[in-house]
C-alpha cells in the first residue's frame, strides 16, 4: 500500500461533516477501479456506481437550492449555474478542501502517475463520496452536507451569475471587435466512452484566445469562451 494512503478516515468525515454507519460504502466511494482491478479480493468493488448515482443526487441538491434561492432566476439561468457547479473544476476544489487525494485507493498504474492530484479522478470520487452519503442515510441528510461542501459556490454563482452564457457574449464581443464569429475546435477526446473529457480551443480571425475542458463539447467550449473573454479584458 502505497504510504500517501491513509486508512484512518475520521478526518475526512469530520471536514465532509459526516460519520458513516456503514464503513464499506465508505471504502468503496474511495476505490478506484484501477485498484479494485488489481486487488480483486481486497477490493470486490469500486466508486463507479456511486458516482453515478452522487451525479444525480448532486444535481437534484443543487437545482432545488437554486429554485428556492432566488424566484428572480429564470429556467435558463438556473441551468447555466447548475451546469457550472457541478463542472470538474469546482468539484476538484471542494475534494482539494477535502484533502480526498490521500483516501483514495488506487492501482500502481493511477498512483505511478500522480492519479491522487488528478481533476478527473479527484471530481468523480466527489460524486462517489455524494452517493455513499445519501445511501448510507436519507435525502435531507446528504442536502445538508453538499449544500455545507458548496454554498460559497452556490452563493458565488447566484451574486455573479457565474455560469452564464459565455459563448453568446465572445460571439456578440468578437463581432463587435473583429467583426467576425469566434470558431471552435474540438482538440481532444480522453476517458472511456461513457465519461468522456474534451478539450476544446476556440480561435478569433485564427488566433488562439482560449482553450477548456468539460464532460461535453459544449462545456469545453464554454470554458474556452470564458477563457477567451478574460483575455479579450475591457477591449
Amino acid at each position: 500500500m502505497p504510504a500517501s494512503f491513509s486508512k484512518n478516515t475520521e478526518k475526512l468525515e469530520d471536514s465532509l461533516g459526516y460519520r458513516f454507519k456503514d464503513k464499506a460504502l465508505l471504502t468503496d466511494a474511495l476505490t478506484h477501479k484501477s485498484y479494485h482491478h488489481e486487488n480483486p479480493h481486497d477490493a470486490p468493488g469500486h466508486n463507479e456506481r456511486l458516482e453515478f448515482l452522487g451525479d444525480s443526487v448532486l444535481g437534484l441538491v443543487i437545482a432545488e437550492d437554486l429554485f428556492l434561492k432566488d424566484a428572480m432566476l429564470t429556467e435558463a439561468d438556473m441551468s447555466k449555474m447548475k451546469s457550472y457547479l457541478v463542472k470538474e473544476s469546482v468539484l476538484f476544489e471542494i475534494a482539494s478542501r477535502l484533502s480526498l487525494g490521500k483516501y483514495l485507493r488506487l492501482g500502481r498504474g493511477e498512483e505511478s502517475t500522480g492519479g491522487r492530484q488528478k481533476k478527473s479522478i479527484l471530481s468523480d470520487a466527489v460524486e462517489a463520496l455524494l452517493g455513499a452519503v445519501f445511501l448510507d442515510s436519507d435525502y435531507k441528510t446528504a442536502k445538508s452536507v453538499i449544500t455545507r461542501l458548496f454554498k460559497d459556490k452556490i452563493s458565488f454563482a447566484v451574486a455573479q451569475k457565474e455560469g452564464y452564457d459565455f459563448k453568446s457574449e465572445l460571439q456578440e464581443k468578437s463581432q463587435s471587435l473583429f467583426a467576425v464569429l469566434p470558431e471552435y475546435k474540438i482538440v481532444k477526446q480522453e476517458g472511456e466512452e461513457h465519461k468522456k473529457i474534451f478539450t476544446a480551443e476556440v480561435y478569433i480571425n485564427g488566433q488562439l484566445y482560449g482553450s477548456g475542458t468539460g464532460k461535453s463539447k459544449k462545456d469545453a467550449q464554454m470554458s474556452a469562451a470564458k477563457e477567451a473573454l478574460e483575455k479579450l479584458g475591457d477591449k
